[in-house]
């Protein structure tokens, strides 16, 4: 239950924290579609990595 209340508060934290960064700049005219699924991974790779990362401190750290 944890870890799904870290994943939770770690997706709204990590979609504010992309929705200011540009990647646009990145594809060419056009690529749309392309850019939302960049977006999408990296956003996914983000969570998935802070989520494991707290989660694994705060084990080590109390036990």
């Amino acid at each position: 239950m944890t870890k799904f209340i870290l994943y939770v508060l770690v997706t709204i934290l990590s979609v504010w924290a992309l929705d200011g960064i540009n990647i646009n700049f990145l594809f060419k005219k056009g690529q749309v579609v392309k850019a939302r699924v960049a977006y999408f991974l990296i956003l996914l790779s983000i969570i998935y990595l802070v989520t494991n990362f707290i989660y694994d401190f705060i084990y080590i750290k109390i036990f």
